[in-house]
């Protein structure tokens, strides 16, 4: 996704928030105050895992083969540029339990034979 459709979808993603919260107040017209926070909760965490995925996902890093020499990636431990090894997926947890997924280049170091996500 680019980041100018950013706009659009995320005020779809925040209107399914706002429906979805409203109608299970609807269902839930006993709820306490810690179920409405926790329902609440629920909605939002995964807005906001979806809104860090599409964020990361428009990273100028998650392509950097085409980056200049000087703006590649180097490995952490050696400092080496990291040799490209294709396209991966990465899940990683975030906050409220949501399960982000990142589809990445892939690096290894030439010189320690370890592989990496860069940063970014």
């Amino acid at each position: 996704m680019r980041t100018k459709d950013f706009d659009q979808h995320w005020r779809k993603l925040t209107e399914e928030v706002l429906t979805g919260m409203k109608e299970w107040r609807l269902q839930h017209p006993r709820a306490t105050f810690r179920e409405i926070e926790a329902a609440l909760d629920e909605r939002l965490n995964r807005l906001r895992a979806r809104m860090l995925q599409d964020a990361a996902l428009a990273s100028a890093a998650a392509d950097w083969e085409a980056a200049a020499a000087e703006e590649q990636p180097l490995c952490p431990r050696c400092g080496q540029p990291l040799a490209p090894r294709g396209q991966q997926e990465r899940e990683v947890q975030v906050q409220g339990s949501q399960e982000v997924v990142l589809e990445r280049r892939y690096g290894v170091c030439p010189a320690c034979e370890v592989g990496f996500f860069p940063p970014g």
